[in-house]
């Protein structure tokens, strides 16, 4: 009892040097942020008095740019996709005023409905265009394409126009706001300045990391229970509105707007702007649109047939020996700012819900009839299972038995080609995996399947985005998990690695890391397809002592994969054994090891014995 509460105290004393440590940490990015955000301020506001009407023009037209910038940094560099469409949001932006001033005069009311039909035009053809690139089943290539199209379609459309568009000589000389060049400096800078502002604090966050995730692993988010399509519509959207308003004020401010404003032109210029700056940094393609707008500006005045061609030279010198981006380089003595490293958070339990409730008698997982054809080829036939809560379900047989495909069927509604699959009583359908999870259902894949970018920290609070929706502007200092989930973390060691990046575990690690963030999800269903494969054996004992205590002491209905039959003795309450593709035999494990139907199946022969039948499967 002494040894136990000393153990305790030294996991409290633990805890809280870990939140003495955040909040430090925390005080000091802070502060870096507050400097750098003044240090930017200052600049603009003397901007005015120290530079000359033509680059404070340059500048104007070059903090529009990189507010676009940085959406496509957001899609591009933090959630991986590559979308050359955003200058098509911007062009309708900048059409928006022109437009409405060349046809409707410039007045107050006017300027009201610039900017309705702005982000009204913005968000229909970006919910368009996102519906059309990520629906279920939609390739990121066939994304990348669809945001080439956007702007071509678009610059058509605008040269079809005739008088009313301008066609290809586009529109000019309409009112506008008459303001003068110090203040639109100052309009536009600060524009940039705070759009920039909260996008740092939003890829920061709990609920910006969801973002990386999207891009490291998006199956995995999927099989967490988080609607990675929905996710990428509503950033598509909401960067598609601000790239919009941004070329709402490029129209506002230079009284011209032409079809090459939304061209795929300028939207390839962008991504090179992004990869030059620094993909994924934020602040580097904010600081790389605006060396490059500049030096592009007056390159172009001195060297009018050159200077295309030293800006491409230096694009490929770049992406050769800096991959990264030039400015990440320049700003190293600034990293601890510009990569967003935050301190580990402090691990505290949490009580399970109380969702998916079973009725009395009710199997937590039902499956009747359900077959997987592919052609020809019958993987799957006729498969009648039940499981109750408490149980560990081993399911064993030969390679190519169907175990595998039998796992995919109960957590994805489309893989079955018949038959139907309930859990926790409620039928999944043609549900995809998230939809699926929501109804109580983890999976834990056979190889490691976790965010290799991410902190075992990110990865575990990514894991309970469904439980605790994470906050889009902060980092929580506490991370919550339920008491099983915390057993697998303490356990395996992982409570002392929050901070380590995923990529950077052992193996084992990185397999115990998985059932953690399977577990944060409070599922009442565990898929585990061999969660023992490649451990040692110190860790397929520790494993083996969780997943005993998810079905015998906290009641979770578990179905194991596993080969190792020595292993599955030790752990399952049933055994279930497929061949081609049916379920042949189910019971304790001594009934099922020794029948002769499981010796003529692993061993191939009615006279084998067990140890043949397990060293086959072994």
């Amino acid at each position: 009892m002494a040894k136990v509460n000393m153990s305790l105290d030294h996991q409290d004393a633990d805890s809280a040097g870990m939140a003495v440590r955040a909040r430090e940490q925390r005080r000091h990015q802070w502060r870096d942020f507050a400097t750098v955000v003044g240090l930017a301020v200052v600049l603009l506001a003397a901007g005015p008095f120290v530079f000359g009407a033509y680059l404070l023009n340059i500048l104007i037209q070059a903090f529009f740019f990189s507010i676009v910038v940085v959406t496509v940094d957001i899609l591009w560099g933090y959630t991986g996709y590559l979308t050359f469409g955003q200058s098509a949001f911007f062009g309708l932006g900048a059409y928006a005023a022109g437009l409405v001033f060349t046809h409707g005069g410039f007045s107050a009311a006017s300027v009201a409905l610039a900017v309705g039909v702005a982000i009204v035009a913005t968000v229909a053809v970006a919910g368009l265009v996102g519906w059309l690139s990520f629906y279920r089943g939609a390739s990121p290539f066939f994304a990348t394409v669809m945001s080439l199209v956007l702007p071509l379609v678009l610059s058509q459309l605008l040269l079809s126009g005739g008088v009313w568009t301008g066609s290809s000589s586009g529109l000019t000389g309409f009112d506008t706001f008459d303001l003068p060049l110090n203040a639109w400096y100052w309009i536009a800078g600060a524009a940039l300045l705070i759009v920039a502002t909260l996008a740092w604090l939003f890829v920061r966050s709990d609920g910006g990391r969801l973002l990386a995730a999207i891009r490291d692993n998006e199956a995995r988010c999927s099989y967490l229970g988080i609607n990675t399509s929905l996710i990428k519509i509503v950033l598509l959207i909401v960067t598609a509105v601000i790239a919009g308003l941004a070329g709402f004020g490029y129209g506002s401010f230079s009284g011209v707007v032409a079809p090459e404003l939304s061209g795929f032109v300028l939207g390839t210029q962008l991504i090179v702007w992004v990869a030059l700056g620094g993909r994924g940094t934020l602040w580097g393609p904010v600081i790389g649109s605006l060396l490059i707008n500049v030096a592009s500006a007056y390159l172009s005045s001195s060297m009018p047939f050159a200077w295309q061609l030293i800006l491409g030279a230096a694009f490929v010198v770049v992406i050769v020996l800096l991959p990264q981006g030039l400015v990440p380089l320049l700003i190293r003595p600034f990293r601890r700012f510009t990569t967003g490293a935050a301190a580990a958070p402090v691990l505290i339990e949490r009580a399970v819900r109380a969702s998916h409730e079973l009725a009395a008698g009710e199997p937590a997982l039902q499956m009747s009839g359900v077959a997987r054809h592919f052609g020809s080829l019958k993987v799957l036939q006729g498969i009648d299972l039940n499981a109750n809560g408490g149980e560990l379900v081993g399911l064993i047989g030969p390679n190519g038995a169907g175990k595998t495909t039998l796992m995919r069927c109960m957590s994805d509604g489309a893989e079955r080609s018949a038959g139907t699959v309930a859990l926790c009583g409620s039928d999944i359908g043609e549900f995809p995996p998230d939809r699926c999870v929501r109804l109580g259902l983890g999976r834990k894949f056979q190889n490691a399947n976790v965010f290799e970018t991410l902190t075992v920290a990110e990865c575990l609070r990514i894991a309970g985005t469904i439980v605790e929706r994470p906050s889009f502007f902060r980092r929580a200092t506490t991370l919550s998990l339920p008491p099983y989930a915390l057993e697998v973390v303490r356990t395996t060691h992982l409570d002392g690695k929050l901070g380590a990046v995923t990529k950077d575990l052992s193996h084992g690690e990185q397999q115990a890391l998985e059932l953690a963030m399977v577990l944060a999800l409070e599922p009442r269903i565990v898929l585990l397809d061999e969660p023992t494969a490649g451990l040692t054996k110190v860790e397929r004992t520790q494993i083996g002592n969780v997943l005993a205590a998810l079905a015998h002491k906290y009641g979770l209905c578990c179905l194991l994969v596993e080969h190792d039959l020595d292993f599955v003795a030790e752990v399952a309450t049933r055994i279930v054994v497929l061949h081609q593709g049916r379920i042949v035999m189910q019971g304790n494990f001594d009934e099922v090891v020794n029948s002769e139907l499981v010796k003529t199946i692993y061993a191939g022969s009615a006279h084998g014995d067990a140890a043949a039948a397990q060293r086959e499967a072994t």
